[in-house]
């Protein structure tokens, strides 16, 4: 259960416009898609249809039966959204509201991992040897099990970094490989263990993915045997994925250094360059 009180309800109705069995100008698809990818929480399943089952009780469903850090992760996804979901700039009285309720739930767990926390996790020794061992293991097993425990392995770095990651999910017609979040934006995973790089029409593919998704969807590949230079030339520039391969991984390990300085590092790099991947060593040790 969460620590969200009977008044911030009332008030977020308010702000939200649920009077109407609405939510704000959601759309069934809109509001199913916000929920799987920013929440991690299937809103049309069988718990949130409560009376009518519009997307306003689905909510107040979702308020009865939610975590802290679902509350969390659902408030910061309307913050960053509200124009794209209202249809106008969010307002000082909707803003202040959200943001106050985040500074409480932030304050009541002992647990909870802020923006700025984040970003200076680094793995201890400890953590950073058994996740090496678990990466070199994989290379000892079947050709079939690779990809699904490489799946595991990187929800498990994740986890490690306080990124809340969400393991695969499947779509109709196609598998999202997983999920983290950081600093309040959500990015969808493809990972691939195989023996060959990755050539430029697996980069279309899951970039025509991310393109079926929010606008603001951004996506990492992460390829265990890289890329290929034709590949990422076919590929192009200027796109919404940032691609990370199995040694890139391991020298993040082994260095200690936090995955999200990883991350800002190649996003801004890909801003620059318009390239999606940039090896770690040259990005840190360049």
């Amino acid at each position: 259960m969460n620590s969200l009180t009977h008044i911030e309800k009332q008030k977020l109705e308010r702000e939200l416009s649920m009077g109407g069995g609405y939510v704000l100008n959601f759309s069934n698809r809109s509001f199913e898609e916000f929920f799987r990818e920013v929440v991690g929480v299937e809103i049309y399943a069988p718990p949130y249809n409560l009376n009518s089952g519009s997307k306003a009780n689905r909510l107040r469903a979702f308020w009865q039966v939610s975590t802290d850090e679902q509350l969390r992760l659902f408030l910061k996804g309307l913050i960053e959204g509200w124009d794209i979901y209202s249809g106008r700039p969010i307002s000082d009285s909707a803003c202040a509201l959200l943001d106050g309720i985040l500074k409480r739930l932030g304050s009541n767990s002992g647990t909870s991992v802020s923006p700025r926390e984040v970003m200076t996790i680094c793995l201890t020794e400890e953590t950073s040897s058994k996740l090496i061992s678990r990466l070199l293991h994989l290379t000892s097993l079947p050709p079939q099990r690779r990809g699904y425990e490489f799946e595991i392995f990187l929800k498990e770095l994740f986890s490690a970094y306080g990124l809340a990651p969400r393991a695969s999910f499947r779509l109709t017609g196609e598998q999202i490989d997983g999920s983290f979040v950081m600093h309040n934006e959500t990015y969808l995973l493809e990972a691939k263990w195989q023996n060959s790089p990755i050539s430029a029409a697996d980069l279309h593919t899951f970039e025509g993915k991310l393109g079926e998704k929010a606008s603001w969807s951004r996506g990492v590949f992460v390829s265990n045997s890289g890329f290929s230079t034709d590949g990422l030339h076919a590929f192009g520039r200027g796109k919404r994925l940032i691609c990370m391969d199995g040694f890139d991984l391991s020298e993040m390990l082994r260095m200690k250094l936090s995955f999200v300085d990883v991350m800002e590092a190649k996003v801004r790099r890909a801003a620059e360059t318009g390239c999606p991947f940039v090896p770690v060593r040259d990005l840190f040790m360049g």
